[in-house]
């Protein structure tokens, strides 16, 4: 028992040092005032996006940079995203929207969608975003300047999150909590050793030259997670990358309910642990058993320290990342509760491999 204590004080002490190393070192893309007129190609994968791709081209329509395209590919939707796009750029000449091909059967459907935008792409910058975002002034001219300041053939932004019920606020916070309280994540462009790697495929700004040189998204064509592939890929060939929060930004409703929130976080949760499922079992027996066996105790002392440290770190998580701190430590349990879920499906569709999204196997 007292081993099992020591080590579970040792895992949270450990998180707590990485919390507040990335709260203290704050890795946000910054304001930049200086202006840039490089072109960027936006790039937009769609598929079934009805309710939220308007949403997303009327914010890029409304912010402030002005050398751009777009371009949105329609990925076999089944509802009015075509139509929806095609009467937007219509009205809008920086503005176009194509077909996508069929799906071959090597590919995933995602990434083929970015491997064909791309093709189609003829700026400076290659910008991909995902459809239920909405972006804001300076984020553009923001992240080229990052661009050039640091010299990166890759800039991924973890965007802010919005979430509106309840279902949502005990599942979406968890993708903050990983990244915060797993990896300091400076160490994405310091450390040039490509195991340390972390990317959201919600935003992902490539030099273009590059991009077309090295054919990222062909080179991963069949990973579930492929930004973080991507991000090992840019660093394993010597170029520089590097992940930073959004600030506010740019936005996403990632999922509008509990049920998808599962589903959807399931699908590539995995994916941090290098599919290693023993990986997995082992932070989450730590996770969650550790403090519920430091519970069992009922040593106050232990259990005050214990409670101190966990509620600390979701308040600097939940700052650096725009969320309600009240909220998160308040839920913090039925989270911690659904983590447990969400591990159990990941694992159980990685080792059947059942996992779908969109209406595709994965």
């Amino acid at each position: 028992m007292i081993i099992v204590i020591s080590v579970t004080f040792i895992f949270i002490i450990l998180r707590f040092t990485v919390t507040l190393f990335n709260f203290i070192s704050n890795p946000k893309l910054h304001r930049v005032a200086r202006p840039y007129n490089d072109e960027v190609s936006i790039l937009i994968p769609a598929r079934d996006e009805e309710d939220n791709i308007l949403n997303l081209l009327r914010s890029i329509h409304q912010q402030d940079y002005t050398n751009y395209e777009v371009i949105i590919l329609d990925d076999g939707s089944t509802d009015h995203t075509y139509k929806l796009c095609e009467d937007f750029a219509a009205d809008h000449p920086r503005f176009k929207v194509i077909k996508g091909n069929d799906l071959p059967a090597e590919w995933l459907g995602k990434n083929y969608a970015c491997y064909q935008l791309a093709k189609q792409a003829k700026g400076n910058f290659l910008l991909f975003l995902d459809a239920d975002e909405k972006i804001q002034d300076g984020l553009i001219n923001s992240a080229v300047h990052r661009m050039y300041l640091r010299k990166l053939s890759l800039l991924s932004l973890f965007a802010n999150q919005e979430m509106r019920t309840v279902g949502e606020l005990t599942v979406v916070p968890l993708m903050h909590y990983l990244v915060l309280n797993l990896l300091p994540i400076q160490l994405i462009y310091l450390v040039k050793n490509p195991s340390v790697a972390a990317a959201s495929g919600q935003f992902m700004l490539f030099d273009a030259a590059v991009y077309h040189k090295n054919q990222w998204h062909k080179q991963v064509k069949n990973e579930v997670v492929e930004d973080m592939e991507i991000m090992k890929l840019v660093k394993a060939n010597a170029y520089n990358g590097e992940a930073l929060l959004a600030n506010g930004m740019i936005g996403c409703r990632m999922y509008k309910n509990y049920v998808t929130a599962i589903i959807g976080f399931s699908k590539n949760f995995l994916a941090p642990f290098n599919y290693s499922v023993l990986g997995f079992l082992i932070y989450i027996l730590l996770v969650i058993g550790g403090p519920m066996i430091v519970m069992a105790t009922l040593d106050f002392q232990l259990i005050f320290f214990m409670a101190g440290l966990i509620i600390l770190t979701r308040i600097m998580i939940s700052l650096s990342s725009s969320q309600n701190a009240l909220y998160n430590v308040i839920l913090h349990p039925v989270q911690m509760f659904n983590l447990t879920l969400i591990a159990f499906l990941a694992i159980q569709k990685h080792l059947t491999k059942t996992n779908t999204w969109k209406g595709r196997q994965i």
